[in-house]
């Protein structure tokens, strides 16, 4: 039973991961940073609780801030480029934040022992669930309950003129600017957004593995993120976490009988996905809840704002 939870748990923090770039997509931006703030609220939460003492739920949430002010930061200038350049300025990022944690070494004396990053050997004793008795399946619910809040706040947020004015620049930054929208500050405040709910997955997922290191957080996560919301879709939520149960359910776990063969599959059955659904499973146009009816295409993005 303790497997199913921990196939949950990861469903869970790589649900974030995907929506933390979900929120970016929407602008029309593919940012590749989205492991690099994965990798700063993982690093940040595991040092308030171990080295700290902080309780769980306030060092996640501290995390999720951390992360979302050097995303604020990160994007306005990474923002002022597009295309391939903001996919290489993005990466090279993820990459600069990766090799930080390679090379930084901050310990704290902890009950007679020395806790803290360590460089190459990364971050280890992250262990604040089982020095305070919790079950697997608590640390599984209290990821969903997360999980739950970030999809029910972008879903609510696709409903409201916030979730309007980010399509609208992802479909037409030139319409949307000559109606008086600041393209800089929509991008950036998406990328901000972004960068807090990886912080919170990566929080989560340090918690649950207890021991991360740099070679975690590299170009494969990175992809992962991306990957997530363009397979299932940027018409809802719901596409991203099916993309996940997908990729992390049959892809990885499910074939993992395959071996290194799985890798191949996994390229092959991406590839034939889009090119059956090249705007994801569940499409890009919204969806509304009562009956499932879809917005009509046609429809301005600001005009379809509740």
């Amino acid at each position: 039973m303790d497997f199913y939870f921990g196939l949950l748990q990861i469903f869970g923090v790589h649900t974030l991961l995907g929506l933390s770039a979900y929120v970016v997509l929407l602008t029309g931006q593919v940012s590749m940073a989205q492991a690099g703030f994965y990798a700063i609220g993982a690093y940040a939460a595991g040092a308030a609780t171990a080295m700290f003492g902080m309780h769980i739920i306030p060092a996640v949430l501290l995390a999720g801030l951390v992360s979302a002010a050097i995303a604020c930061a990160v994007g306005f200038p990474a923002l002022r480029v597009k295309g391939l350049m903001l996919v290489v300025a993005t990466l090279a990022f993820g990459e600069m934040v990766r090799m930080i944690f390679f090379n930084l070494t901050w310990q704290v004396e902890r009950d007679g022992a020395l806790v803290g990053p360590n460089g190459a050997e990364g971050f280890r004793a992250i262990r604040y669930f089982p020095e305070n008795g919790w079950e697997i399946w608590q640390v599984t619910t209290l990821i969903w309950i997360f999980v739950a809040l970030v999809m029910a706040a972008l879903w609510w947020m696709d409903r409201t003129r916030a979730g309007a004015v980010l399509r609208a620049v992802g479909h037409d930054e030139v319409a949307a600017q000559s109606i008086g929208l600041n393209l800089t500050a929509v991008k950036v405040g998406a990328m901000t957004a972004g960068g807090f709910i990886a912080g919170i997955g990566g929080s989560l997922y340090a918690h649950t593995v207890t021991h991360i290191e740099h070679g975690i957080f590299g170009v494969l996560l990175a992809t992962f993120a991306v990957a997530y919301p363009i397979l299932g879709g940027l018409g809802s939520v719901f596409g991203t976490l099916i993309a996940v149960l997908f990729i992390q359910g049959f892809l990885v776990e499910g074939l993992r009988f395959m071996g290194d063969w799985r890798s191949l599959l996994f390229g092959a059955l991406i590839v034939v996905a889009m090119n059956l659904r090249p705007k994801g499973l569940l499409g890009d146009t919204p969806l509304r809840l009562g009956g499932l009816r879809r917005k009509p295409s046609s429809t301005p993005a600001l005009q379809e704002a509740d």
